[in-house]
């Protein structure tokens, strides 16, 4: 069978038995795609015919040619791993050749998070607050709402542009479907609470005149669903009028939630459900965060932590 029948052979199987979400399923496509042409560029036009050195040569070629992170080499070796797992259970190729390719370690970055102050100055940098009554047909109004109910839910921008009406269970509670289309439910805040009814009630009605009736949440200027570009978008003009210096971007506001949470004494594994991670090692990486900060005030506050 040709790689690219093998391939689309196993992107059924993801889809089929394991359900995997569209997004999902086309960044193993494009993993494995990758992973086709450099067997192409050997001469190598069927699995039978790979070696376990050709899988670590292409692993190094990610390092090497591509200047690759190591979390993206990791996730384009399971890719190509899982590959040949499922070739060796479809009697496709007669031995596993990827399954001792190891990825190379990852190195640990702390996710970037920005202070409560910084978190304020962006909000009030994307739009007016929801008792501001002089900029009622502005549609800053949704854009505040927008990153209010980022910052109140942690929620990932795609899952917040893809958010219907209905989900909104009622004004404190959101249903959010995470990666896998797994489904949680998240509080909101009172302030997003506040700035999702002043878009709700002064800008969406006007916005949705607009549009083909869709059931979306967040509407962009013709009525139709805002996108996850559109939405990054005014993150990046929100931190550029507030003068932020740190580089802002969707997942700024979801780092920032959870470290908020963890620093005003959150438990590590409420905020795993709030983020929606499977593991609370996922989670975790989020306590360092808070421990550096302990560190930082304690070397400041205590009169014998200095020599």
């Amino acid at each position: 069978m040709s790689l690219d029948k093998s391939v689309e052979s196993y992107i059924r199987q993801l889809a089929i038995e394991r359900g995997l979400a569209k997004n999902t399923l086309l960044a193993y496509r494009r993993d494995l795609r990758n992973y086709c042409d450099f067997l192409q560029r050997a001469q190598v036009d069927d699995f039978s015919q790979v070696s376990e050195q050709r899988v670590a040569d292409y692993a190094q070629s990610l390092v090497q040619a591509r200047g690759l992170a190591s979390s993206s080499v990791a996730r384009m070796l399971a890719a190509v791993r899982g590959l040949h797992k499922f070739l060796l259970t479809e009697n496709q190729i007669g031995q596993d050749v990827a399954s001792a390719v190891k990825p190379p370690k990852a190195s640990r970055r702390l996710p970037k998070a920005i202070s409560v102050e910084e978190i304020e100055r962006l909000l009030d940098a994307a739009g007016p607050s929801a008792e501001a009554t002089d900029s009622v047909s502005s549609i800053r109004v949704r854009d505040r709402a927008l990153l209010e109910l980022l910052y109140a839910t942690g929620a990932r921008v795609s899952e917040v542009v893809n958010l219907d009406l209905d989900d909104l269970v009622d004004p404190t509670l959101v249903r959010l479907f995470g990666k896998g289309s797994k489904e949680r439910i998240v509080p909101v805040g009172g302030y997003a609470q506040r700035a999702l009814q002043a878009y709700l009630v002064r800008i969406r009605p006007g916005l949705a005149k607009l549009g083909k009736g869709t059931p979306a949440l967040f509407l962009n200027q013709r009525g139709g669903r805002l996108s996850r570009q559109s939405a990054w978008q005014i993150i990046t003009d929100a931190a550029s009028e507030a003068n932020l210096q740190s580089e802002i971007s969707p997942h700024t506001l979801r780092h920032s939630f959870a470290t908020h949470l963890l620093e005003g004494g959150a438990d590590v594994r409420v905020v795993q459900e709030l983020l929606g991670h499977s593991s609370v090692a996922t989670t975790q990486i989020y306590t360092l965060v808070t421990v550096d900060r302990l560190r930082e005030i304690y070397a400041m506050a205590h009169p014998r932590a200095r020599k």
